[in-house]
């Protein structure tokens, strides 16, 4: 069987020809070969260079690199934080003609480490806390995915430093599964196997003298269930609010991008004792926000803008009539966005007096009139409404704020 690559991008495989497929995995010479801390594994697994690229190769048999090279490029394309899959190697054969086994080639994740190259010297518990945030974070996300990992581990994962914090990313998917949606019992059993692998790797540390004496493996292993729990709990719970109490589906919805997650969907629900609101969160890749309201709206905005501007059309499309999701006759996300943009966008821009503007652009004053009908209608305890906002914005922020750019004479 002649040596055949299936890659992702059609550049890949002249580059990867480069590379000694002929030998077996754990021979590699050394000028091949780029020295980065690897994790364990139970395949053997080095890091090359390919081109300007550095990749991790795996040798596995080939039903399984298939597998994990598909599941792979699904989480990319449903923006799981994992590592990307580039190519499968098969058909190799040594020197004699001997069958080698396959390989699986994904893109190194730079930054990032493996948790035991992290323990080479003693991580301070408060440290560790934040490397199981960080893998709680990444295990919600992929059951909100419906990615069942199957094997939850330290191990498994690879953390790269985040503003302070931690980024989980997945390295294995080999014993995966993605489906529409997962049951209690298949997200208990993956939080059930986490708690264990991560035990059993603690105490492996705490063994070997690389853990902090104040550490206790199993306590850890529990309590990133406890983590899961909690902000499976905040994600997925459906909230009842008071009629008119709108500012409390804001209030929702902050908490949750405060916690890294975005409202793709919202559904209101209209009943006889107030409005029920259940949240569907969706993690996006960056960027997602600015292309999002472009693609809707036509309005280019950064993405903190955009993300707020969405949030705002989102709720403003639950309240309109013909707005019916997954209805043929029902309008078009698009239709009800650029009828947004016309009649609630551009009107509350054009109500703030040019002069007043300053060097706003429109997408951030839409936001700040948005900001402070929050303020305001927090402290009303009641929604104030956009026409009050902004009647208020103008009369008592927006003079106060040229007040404080006007230059001052000694």
């Amino acid at each position: 069987m002649a040596l055949q690559i299936s890659a992702t991008n059609p550049e890949h495989p002249a580059l990867l020809l480069e590379l000694p497929w002929q030998t077996p995995l754990e021979e590699w010479p050394e000028e091949y070969l780029v020295p980065l801390p690897r994790g364990i594994s139970r395949h053997v697994v080095r890091y090359a260079r390919a081109g300007d690229e550095v990749v991790a190769v795996k040798e596995l048999a080939e039903r399984p690199a298939l597998r994990e090279y598909q599941l792979l490029r699904d989480l990319d394309r449903l923006a799981i934080p994992a590592v990307d899959a580039l190519a499968v190697v098969t058909g190799r054969t040594d020197a004699a003609g001997e069958p080698l086994e396959p390989v699986l080639i994904t893109r190194h994740l730079g930054g990032s480490m493996p948790y035991r190259s992290m323990f080479e010297t003693t991580l301070r518990p408060a440290t560790m806390h934040r490397l199981m945030d960080a893998l709680a974070v990444l295990l919600v996300r992929l059951h909100l995915a419906g990615f069942a990992w199957g094997d939850c581990s330290l191990s498994n994962t690879l953390f790269r430093r985040d503003a302070g914090a931690y980024a989980a990313y997945l390295v294995d998917a080999e014993t995966g599964e993605l489906h529409q949606r997962l049951s209690d019992g298949q997200r208990d059993y993956d939080l059930d196997l986490a708690r264990v692998n991560i035990s059993g790797e603690l105490l492996d540390l705490e063994a070997s003298g690389a853990l902090h004496p104040s550490v206790d493996p199993v306590d850890f292993g529990t309590e990133i269930c406890a983590r899961y729990r909690s902000l499976w709990q905040e994600l997925t719970r459906t909230s009842v609010y008071p009629a008119g109490k709108y500012h409390y589906i804001e209030r929702r919805i902050r908490r949750l991008n405060d916690l890294g997650f975005d409202v793709a969907e919202m559904q209101i629900e209209h009943a006889s004792n107030g409005d029920t609101v259940t949240f569907v969160p969706k993690v996006v890749d960056a960027g997602h926000h600015q292309r999002q309201l472009l693609r809707l709206t036509g309005l280019d905005a950064e993405e903190n803008q955009a993300r707020r501007l969405l949030n705002d059309l989102e709720s403003w499309m639950a309240t309109q009539d013909d707005y019916a999701p997954g209805d043929p006759l029902g309008a078009r996300p698009e239709v009800l966005a650029h009828r947004w943009v016309r009649e609630v966008f551009r009107p509350t821009v054009r109500a703030v007096p040019v002069e007043l503007r300053g060097a706003m652009d429109p997408a951030e004053i839409y936001h700040e009139l948005l900001e402070h009908r929050w303020y305001l209608s927090e402290r009303a305890q009641h929604d104030i409404g956009l026409d009050t906002a902004v009647a208020d914005y103008i009369a008592h922020i927006l003079p106060r704020a040229r007040e404080t750019l006007q230059p001052t004479s000694d």
